[in-house]
């Protein structure tokens, strides 16, 4: 199989995972609405955990998919040692994830943990942030998939494709859904710096996914 076909597939299966996470959107502004009778800001507590619940199920199964069509189809294990990490590299990792806090605190103007746990109280902050470490798992196969996509392209390893392809995406998705282009902008931002920090840690998933969930969540 030619580089330039194994990109294209590899780019599909990134879009395969923005296309997972947009299955949310399914659920949440067309199918929910019409079983509950309200939209989703009125939903009960209740409710709100089934939507979470029902969306990462299907996040979760998206995820399976997607790792075993690269490793079947294409020999490509996710999950594969990577080279041990350089002191630079933790630094960068290091940085990285105190420029996001930072960016978060000025955004949501305090601590993002802080202030959810006190809007939606224990039991659905719980819930939320289960939600968020799923949508994280396909937030970094987007950008694994779409980075290894660009350098089969170009050749290149040391440009963050698969973090601009993100941002991109997730960007778009908060414009249409949150109404604001600012916090595109900032999830364009976001993106790039989830994907650079992918490549910081040598594309070691497991540590990506660490990395990425933090630098998400706080």
């Amino acid at each position: 199989m030619n580089q330039k076909k194994r990109g294209f597939d590899y780019l599909l299966l990134s879009l395969t995972a923005f296309g997972g996470l947009g299955i949310e959107m399914l659920y949440a502004y067309l199918i929910e609405p019409m079983v509950y009778g309200k939209q989703m800001q009125e939903w009960s507590q209740m409710q709100s955990i089934i939507h979470w619940t029902l969306t990462c199920i299907t996040w979760g199964l998206v995820a399976i998919y997607l790792h075993r069509t690269s490793k079947k189809d294409y020999g490509f294990d996710l999950l594969k040692r990577k080279d041990s990490m350089r002191v630079w590299q933790y630094v960068a990792v290091i940085l990285s994830i105190i420029l996001s806090i930072y960016s978060s605190y000025r955004s949501w103007g305090g601590f993002k943990v802080a202030i959810e746990f006190e809007r939606k109280g224990a039991l659905l902050f719980t819930f939320q942030y289960i939600y968020y470490a799923f949508e994280i798992v396909l937030v970094l196969l987007i950008i694994v998939f779409a980075q290894k996509a660009f350098e089969e392209w170009f050749h290149n390893k040391k440009i963050p494709y698969g973090g601009i392809i993100c941002g991109f995406t997730w960007g778009l998705v908060h414009i249409i859904t949150k109404g604001s282009v600012i916090i595109g902008l900032e999830g364009l931002l976001l993106g790039f710096m989830l994907g650079a920090a992918y490549l910081f840690v040598n594309r070691d998933i497991k540590k990506a996914y660490l990395v990425l969930l933090f630098m998400f969540i706080l």
